[in-house]
């Protein structure tokens, strides 16, 4: 499902991409293939879900868009990368949050030293108005009124749920305008995943942030999400509107885990056409 956005005369027209993959490559070490071929589009002010099992590419597909793939010795090695129409894939990972996009890595990655309130200021260390700055502030703790009341406690000390708001509230900080999430759910309770997407779905809303989620838990990143990609070896096999993949009979039998004939193996399921790579 394209985003829509209505113009004067009434009629609808599809959101322009915010960000646009195409046909991107990804060797770790100089010889480990791990991304082949992965194109992908952004709409702006959508949610976008990246799907698949565990080492499947999520990771690297993120990373390679907000360019840490340096930092484990993996790189582009083919494909172009926009963002806001602007190829990016050569500009640093500083760079990229000054244009407004910033990843959530997987695994939350809060200061465990610091506080959970400057664990949210070092996400505005590219801002210099402190006036902004602040009122940003108090908007993350309006969304996030847990944070708050948590906000002098050492944030390694905090709950997991904890971290993960206080991760999302430092990348708010940096008034993104796309946010690439890592595996939110990774480790929290149901109750407390729910309600991760439901302030993940009023930010996109209220605020216009544009995500791009990466999610184990298909269910859950189907039902917040407008469009879906799922991965596979490195690869998109599959595309389409969120509520078109979750009736899907091979995403319910393999990545659900519904059947209404018993469970088949994976050979069996995946009788859908891969898509092709970009030439």
């Amino acid at each position: 499902m394209s985003v829509q956005a209505t113009d004067l005369a009434g009629q609808a027209a599809v959101a322009e991409p915010l960000l646009q993959i195409n046909n991107v490559e990804v060797i770790y070490d100089h010889v480990i293939l791990v991304l082949k071929g992965v194109s992908l589009s952004v709409p702006e002010g959508g949610i976008v879900a990246l799907l698949g099992a565990n080492g499947a590419g999520k990771s690297t597909t993120l990373k390679s868009i907000s360019n840490l793939l340096r930092a484990e010795r993996g790189e582009v090695t083919k494909g172009t990368i926009e963002l806001a129409g602007e190829k990016v894939q050569h500009l640093t990972a500083n760079d990229l949050v000054k244009r407004g996009c910033v990843q959530v890595m997987e695994g939350r990655h809060c200061f465990e030293h610091l506080t959970v309130e400057e664990n949210l200021m070092t996400g505005a260390y590219t801002r210099g108005n402190s006036s902004e700055v602040k009122a940003d502030l108090e908007l993350v703790y309006e969304y996030f009124p847990r944070l708050k009341e948590r906000r002098k406690s050492q944030a390694g000390y905090t709950s997991g749920g904890e971290q993960q708001m206080c991760a999302i509230g430092r990348a708010l900080m940096a008034r993104p305008k796309l946010i690439l999430l890592d595996e939110p759910s990774m480790g929290l309770a149901p109750q407390l995943v729910e309600q991760i997407f439901e302030i993940v779905k009023r930010l996109n809303e209220e605020e216009g942030v544009t995500f791009l989620l990466a999610e184990q838990n298909t269910n859950v990143a189907l039902r917040y999400a407008d469009y879906g990609y799922i991965l596979e070896n490195g690869r998109v096999v599959m595309d389409g509107a969120a509520d078109a993949l979750l009736s899907n009979e091979d995403v319910k039998e393999f990545y659900l885990g519904l059947s209404t004939e018993g469970r088949k193996n994976f050979r069996e399921v995946k009788h859908y056409k891969r898509r092709k790579r970009w030439l």
